[in-house]
């Protein structure tokens, strides 16, 4: 085995936010681990939004790495997506010694800004009008104006809404506030030593390219744009975002 690849998902993903590379990762020899955080779709978590802040969430990736880590010996890769990201540089910050490599796609520096960050601001009220639910109509009103969305096939669509509704009302709230309120830990990244990745999809529209590559470029870090993808690279250009990976992976453990 060349190591185990541990994939964090974002904020209201889950683990099959991954699935286009997981059967392909294995393939190349990597034992691959993707999991939903507390309170997303198959993970329940607590009933206080304070419970799902960057720092407890960070936490719980640590404990998965252990485990990890005292299971095989092996190289650990965390990647941290979107969200996730930020989760997982806590993780990393918090113990840098269980982790061999770290990629971030389609993450960023600091709190979330511009158009998703607004509407992460009408969350509140929304919830407290009519809890997930509505949030998960009010969503998809939005998401169906978009001729990208509409392509979308009925089953994955379907999924989608099944995994919504199960997301964990304070769950949403603590990570939103979480992602608005996140301060600049760059330097402190940089400052950890390990090999660095900063990959995003050519037109991500949540962190910004430009902000993410000016990012990569404070952190010293390896930078990839993934061509024909948003903000999901994983799902919409599986086979780029797998190369830059692999490649990114056997580098750092042959520095490692």
């Amino acid at each position: 085995m060349r190591g185990t690849a541990l994939l964090v998902a974002g904020y209201t993903g889950s683990k099959e936010d991954f699935a286009p590379l997981l059967a392909p990762l294995a393939e190349a020899g990597y034992r691959v681990v993707a999991l939903d955080q507390r309170g997303q779709y198959e993970s329940p978590g607590p009933d206080d939004p304070a419970a799902y802040s960057v720092a407890e969430l960070g936490l719980d990736v640590v404990v998965v790495a252990r485990v990890l880590r005292e299971e095989s010996g092996e190289p650990l890769h965390l990647l941290g997506h979107s969200f996730g990201g930020l989760v997982t540089r806590a993780a990393v910050l918090a113990e840098p010694t269980l982790f061999t490599s770290f990629p971030l796609l389609g993450s960023g520096p600091s709190k979330l800004t511009g158009r998703r960050a607004d509407l992460l601001d009408h969350l509140g009220p929304l919830l407290d009008e009519g809890g997930v639910a509505l949030v998960h109509q009010t969503l998809e009103a939005v998401a169906m104006t978009d001729p990208k969305a509409q392509s979308v096939p009925a089953p994955t669509r379907e999924f989608y809404s099944r995994r919504f509704l199960r997301n964990s009302e304070a769950g949403l709230r603590g990570m939103a506030e979480a992602m608005l309120g996140e301060p600049d830990r760059v330097a402190e990244l940089a400052a950890v030593g390990l090999p660095l990745l900063v990959a995003h999809g050519e037109a991500d529209d949540a962190w910004l390219p430009h902000v993410q590559a000016e990012m990569a470029q404070r952190l010293g870090a390896r930078h990839e744009v993934i061509d024909n993808s948003i903000h999901s690279p994983a799902v919409e250009n599986p086979r780029r975002t797998l190369e830059v990976l692999l490649d990114f992976w056997a580098d750092a453990s042959v520095r490692s």
